[in-house]
C-alpha cells in the first residue's frame, strides 16, 4: 500500500517542472491527484502517463487567479474523488522580459504575477479549506520560494508575492490549526523546471549556465523537481503531523551563504 492511499491531493502548476514532480511524486505514493495547470497538453500527458501506471489522475484546465476557475477546480477534485486532504499551491510565474526594477514595472505585470502567484494561493486555498475541514482535517502546502527571504536583482512582484506566501502560510497556520489543519511553505532553490531553461537559453549557453547556477549552491548543482516533491509528501504526511506554519528550504544550502549569491529560483 502506498503512503497516501485513499488521499486526495490537489496540485496547482501541476503538469511540468516542480509541480510535474509533486503531482508523479504523491500519484506513486497512492493518492489521487487531481493536475490544476493552464497547459493542457502537459497536463493530459503526466496524467495519462500516470493513469499508464495504475495510478489515480485527473486534470482540470484552469488559472487560478481567477476566482470561477479556482473553485471549478476544487469542485472537480471533489466530484471525481471525494474531497480534498492535501491541496499544493504550487503555481507560479516570472515571465521573460519582466525582470525591472519598481519603477520601471508596469502594472498590469504586478498584478499578473502577484495575481498568479499570491492571490491562486489564496483562492485555492478558499475553496479547499471546507473540504479538509469536512474530512476532520488536511495540509496546504504553499511553495514559495528562497526569494521570499532573499532576494535577486529586478523580481519586485515576485520578490513580493513569495514573501507574502510566506506570512500568508504562517496566519493560516494560526486560524487553522484547531480543525486539523496545517499549513506549511517550501522554499525551492534554483530548480531545473522549463522556467528555468529558458532563462538559461535566453542567458547564453543552456547547459553552461544551468551549470554556473548550480555552482552558486553550496551542495554543487541546481535542485531537481523530485527534491521538492520528496519534501513535500514529508510535510503532508502523518511524520510531520506536528509541523505547522513553518517553511523547509529544499536550496542545496543555498540560504546557509547568508548573502544573496545567485539566481533564478525556479
Amino acid at each position: 500500500m502506498g503512503t497516501f492511499d485513499g488521499k486526495s491531493v490537489v496540485v496547482t502548476g501541476g503538469a511540468q517542472g516542480i509541480g510535474g514532480g509533486v503531482s508523479t511524486g504523491f500519484a506513486q505514493a497512492g493518492a489521487s491527484v487531481t493536475v490544476v495547470d493552464i497547459d493542457e497538453a502537459a497536463s493530459a500527458a503526466l496524467t495519462g502517463s500516470l493513469e499508464k501506471e495504475g495510478c489515480a489522475a485527473q486534470y482540470v484546465i484552469a488559472d487560478v487567479s481567477s476566482h470561477a476557475d479556482a473553485k471549478r477546480a476544487i469542485e472537480q477534485a471533489v466530484a471525481a474523488f471525494g474531497g480534498v486532504d492535501v491541496l499544493v499551491n504550487n503555481a507560479g510565474i516570472q515571465p521573460m522580459g519582466s525582470y525591472v526594477k519598481l519603477d520601471a514595472e508596469t502594472e498590469e505585470g504586478w498584478d499578473r504575477i502577484i495575481g498568479v502567484n499570491l492571490k491562486g494561493c489564496f483562492l485555492m486555498s478558499k475553496y479547499a479549506i471546507p473540504s479538509m475541514r469536512e474530512r476532520g482535517g488536511g495540509v496546504v502546502i504553499n511553495i514559495a520560494s528562497v526569494q521570499g527571504l532573499q532576494s535577486q536583482p529586478l523580481v519586485p512582484a515576485y520578490a513580493a508575492s513569495k514573501g507574502g506566501m510566506l506570512s500568508l502560510t504562517r496566519n493560516m497556520a494560526l486560524d487553522y490549526a484547531p480543525e486539523n489543519i496545517r499549513v506549511v511553505a517550501i522554499n525551492p532553490g534554483s530548480m531545473d523546471t522549463p522556467m528555468l531553461r529558458t532563462q538559461a537559453r535566453a542567458a547564453g549557453d543552456e547547459d553552461a549556465m544551468v551549470e554556473t547556477w548550480g555552482r552558486t549552491h553550496p551542495i554543487g548543482r541546481i535542485g531537481q523537481p523530485a527534491d521538492i516533491a520528496s519534501a513535500a509528501m514529508f510535510l503532508a504526511s502523518d511524520q510531520a503531523s506536528f509541523i505547522t506554519g513553518e517553511y523547509l528550504c529544499v536550496d542545496g544550502g543555498y540560504m546557509a551563504r547568508g548573502a544573496w549569491a545567485g539566481n533564478n529560483e525556479e
